[in-house]
This record gives C-alpha cells, sequence and structure tokens, in this order.
C-alpha cells in the first residue's frame, strides 16, 4: 500500500516537472497560507462571480424584481463578496496581484452578462 502511494507522489512530480500542474485542492479555496499566483487568484474569482451571477440572476427572475436598480444591488454584491474572499478569508497582498482594481474587475463583465442573462430568461419563462 505505501508503494502505491510513494508511486503516485512520484508520477505526480514527474508531471509537475513536465509542466503538467497537479490537480486543484478545494481546501486552498479557504486556507489564508496558501501560495496563489496571479493566473490562480484570477480564475477563482471569476468563477466565484460566475456563480454569483447565476444565482442572483435566477433568484431575480423568479421573483419577479424589475428596474435598474437591482443590477447596482447585483454588482455591490458581488463585489463585496469578492472583496470579503480575497481580503479577509485569503488575506493577501494586493499589491503583488495587481491593485484593488484588478482583482474586482476579474470575471466582472462575464458575469453582468451571465446574471442579465439568467434574469431576463426566467423572468420571461415565468412571468410572461
Amino acid at each position: 500500500m505505501k508503494e502505491t502511494k510513494s508511486a503516485k507522489l512520484n508520477a505526480q512530480q514527474q508531471q509537475h516537472e513536465n509542466g503538467h500542474f497537479s490537480p486543484f485542492k478545494f481546501a486552498k479555496l479557504l486556507d489564508p497560507e496558501a501560495s496563489w499566483d496571479k493566473d490562480q487568484l484570477g480564475d477563482v474569482l471569476h468563477w466565484i462571480r460566475q456563480v454569483l451571477a447565476l444565482f442572483c440572476g435566477l433568484l431575480w427572475g423568479a421573483i419577479p424584481v424589475v428596474g435598474g436598480f437591482w443590477i447596482f444591488i447585483f454588482l455591490a454584491i458581488s463585489t463585496g463578496i469578492i472583496y470579503g474572499y480575497y481580503a479577509m478569508i485569503l488575506k493577501i497582498d494586493e499589491e503583488e496581484f495587481g491593485g484593488h482594481a484588478a482583482l474586482l474587475q476579474e470575471g466582472l463583465f462575464a458575469s453582468i452578462t451571465l446574471f442579465l442573462l439568467a434574469w431576463i430568461l426566467v423572468y420571461s419563462l415565468a412571468h410572461f
């Protein structure tokens, strides 16, 4: 049993040396001691925004809320969650990743698009 574990570990190290990255660990998402590179953190922030956009879009469409005010509410919620995640949970130095502006706009425009798409589709299908 120990031989198979060490063989798997060796194979993972060789893959990492060949330019392939080891599998992503979900425990890293909440670990303030974890090291992040710019691409990894950007991907995580992007996908958090996408999940949040889909959730809010589905919720806004199902409740039936209307008006531009709710777009700003989504932007405030999304930006607040992203800021809280990297500043309070991960406790990273934002200057290493391009500052607050670069981190806060990561995935922003794609999430607005997904939010609007989900909101409009659910609202139109459920209430017309």
